[in-house]
């Protein structure tokens, strides 16, 4: 193993062009991973801290009586999905409508009725939030006779989800066709190195050296480039979100289990491009 390690090391300082090319290569299809990775996983905190807000608001009609509203209310709280259901009346409404619309106060004040209607609030359980649960709540709350509207952001909820979806698509799309460009120059570099050292492997083989005492050097040597991509690709993202620190946004740093899961990838990508290269042009040598 050391004598592979040994070799492995050599051929860096034999083709450092190609070497740098293709941890390069690997630094940039990770690096536009983990820039859509940082984008996806702020989205998502957002995502869940906006959840832990949603509610789903059921606006009653006038000629709602109490007793129906007390057991559509015990009806609402056995759903799987609900956490909590509060009434909400129409002197309430208005209260927090003048607390909360402070610029409007002077209008509300000048009304001689209230015209806003009573309402049960409906918040949901974690795990509970989705863009289907939320819906099917909201459609079982529309089947009440006295309920007049039902309300909980559909349009903003749905583009949320939409944005997330996309922005995990593209990351892998990118990332993987960059990947696939890395994997050939990481070929394109132990063909080179196999072919440089021909004679020495004819010579190995003779002496009674196995293919798999041959191969390991540069498999070996496409691990390493792999994990230099990585390790590459975490610094310019790291840098990035340095650089954003500051903004009017506030942006998480990424997951450690994310950026074990980047390094893993670099260094497999490396592995697997070596050892599918490495294989097939050794048998071009005699």
């Amino acid at each position: 193993m050391m004598y592979a390690l040994r070799e492995a090391l050599t051929a860096f300082r034999r083709a450092p062009v190609l070497t740098g090319l293709s941890a390069a290569m690997i630094a940039l299809s990770l690096f536009v991973v983990g820039l859509f990775g940082l984008v996806a996983h702020n989205v998502r905190e957002v995502i869940q801290r906006v959840e832990s807000r949603v509610q789903v608001v059921a606006y009653l009609r006038d000629d709602a009586n109490s007793a129906e509203v007390n057991e559509a209310q015990r009806q609402i709280g056995t759903y799987e999905e609900v956490a909590g259901v509060r009434y909400v009346s129409r002197e309430e409404a208005l209260a927090i409508a003048k607390q909360e619309l402070d610029e409007l106060s002077g209008i509300f004040g000048n009304l001689e009725s209230n015209p806003l209607p009573a309402s049960i609030e409906v918040s949901l359980k974690s795990g509970q939030t989705g863009a289907d649960a939320v819906r099917g709540v909201a459609d079982r709350l529309r089947n009440f006779r006295f309920v007049e509207d039902v309300r909980y952001g559909d349009d903003w909820i749905e583009k949320i989800f939409v944005l997330r979806r996309v922005a995990a698509m593209a990351s892998l799309t990118l990332g993987a066709g960059f990947a696939a460009v890395a994997a050939l120059i990481i070929g394109a570099a132990i063909r080179m190195a196999v072919f440089a050292r021909r004679d020495e492997i004819t010579i190995m083989r003779l002496v009674g050296a196995t293919d798999a005492f041959v191969r390991r050097p540069f498999i070996i040597e496409g691990l390493i480039t792999g994990l230099i991509g990585a390790v590459l690709a975490v610094l310019a993202t790291w840098l990035v979100f340095r650089s954003l620190i500051g903004s009017p946004f506030e942006i998480q740093w990424l997951p450690a289990s994310w950026l074990y899961a980047g390094v893993a990838a670099g260094a497999l990508v490396g592995l697997l491009a070596s050892m599918v290269a490495v294989r097939r042009h050794l048998r071009e040598i005699v």
